[in-house]
């Protein structure tokens, strides 16, 4: 081989490689902006409500922290979020799915989620919608105020003053601090369960409501995300039709889901983290401390001990009210107790 010859085969392989190298950078260029579009988009999904200008300094203490032997570096203080699961009727696929006209919403499901410092375990509180409460005075965003109103029932806070309201009720019946909100509507729920690929929930009774448009037979069924949403919405095919009932049926779907997202490697499959991400944050209002991906990640991350074996699920204790068979009241001195030990 001649000193040309050489001199052009080494031309030819750098030009290759600088072929190469460009090509790589292009794919890392798009790659990133890729990634950061998706960043923007999601991000861009979130709404958020400030509760905490809202309702200013008259509020129940925030949880004190707690001292921890651990070396892994975790919060110190317990966290308590308000989750509500609203039948908004916004947007053709809240309609569809059952949430009636274009005006107004409720809140269907609610749930105070209490996470212990340390991050080693969880308990979530369900609080009957039909509880009737003294919902307390709530500023409205045009200045004004509602009046206080005793035995309203619970999920009017949310109507009449939406999600301050909703905050300021719960923190007035149960005085624990609610550091952060959480709000997610129809087709957020039914598009997270879809976008996990389903969810397995076994039932111990037949249901047939009506209302949810949901029939199943006793036993273990793997439910698609419309399903799985009658699921949670049945009250008058089982048990005396009451609220009680669906939140049991609500407390199993969020086993059912922790379990679903544990044996779901979404990490390792980006495309279904994305349509995950997507189906919640396209649905999702939340606090202002956590209405950035970044926040809601960092609380992710926070919680990746957590199994379904380490939450706990429980209900208010409540009675019937005396005057209304239809309604119920705090069942004390039980349910102060319970709060209690949320503090």
């Amino acid at each position: 081989m001649t000193g040309d010859d050489a001199s052009r085969r080494a031309g030819r392989r750098s030009t290759a490689l600088k072929a190469a190298g460009l090509s790589l950078a292009c794919v890392l260029v798009l790659a990133a902006a890729a990634a950061g579009w998706a960043y923007w988009q999601l991000n861009d999904n979130i709404t958020s409500v400030d509760i905490n200008s809202a309702l200013g300094d008259d509020r129940p203490p925030k949880a004190t922290p707690t001292p921890t032997d651990s070396a892994e570096e975790l919060p110190t203080e317990a966290l308590n979020i308000l989750v509500l699961g609203s039948d908004s009727r916004s947007g053709a696929a809240n309609r569809k799915l059952g949430g009636g006209d274009s005006e107004g919403a409720r809140s269907d499901t609610a749930m105070v989620v209490h996470i212990d410092a340390g991050r080693s375990g969880a308990t979530v509180v369900s609080i009957p919608r039909d509880t009737l409460v003294t919902r307390p005075s709530c500023p409205l965003e045009d200045g004004g105020s509602t009046a206080q109103v005793h035995h309203a029932m619970f999920n009017s806070a949310y109507a009449v003053g939406g999600p301050v309201c909703a905050v300021k009720t719960v923190e007035s019946m149960t005085n624990v601090r609610m550091d952060h909100y959480v709000e997610i509507d129809f087709a957020g729920f039914a598009k997270l369960v879809d976008a996990l690929g389903g969810v397995t929930v076994t039932t111990e009774e037949d249901i047939d409501d009506e209302d949810s448009h949901l029939t199943l037979e006793a036993g273990t069924h793997h439910l698609d995300g419309e399903r799985a949403l009658a699921l949670a919405r049945t009250r008058h095919g089982i048990g005396d039709g009451s609220d009680l009932g669906r939140i049991g049926l609500q407390q199993t779907l969020v086993k059912a889901l922790l379990a679903q997202i544990s044996a779901t490697s979404l990490f390792t499959d980006p495309a279904q983290l994305y349509r995950v991400a997507d189906a919640v944050t396209g649905s999702l209002t939340t606090d202002t401390g956590l209405d950035s991906l970044t926040e809601l990640t960092g609380l992710g991350r926070s919680l990746r001990s957590l199994s379904e074996d380490s939450v706990r699920t429980v209900t208010m204790p409540v009675v019937r009210a005396p005057w209304d068979p239809n309604r119920v009241v705090a069942d004390e001195p039980e349910a102060s107790e319970l709060w209690e030990s949320l503090r």
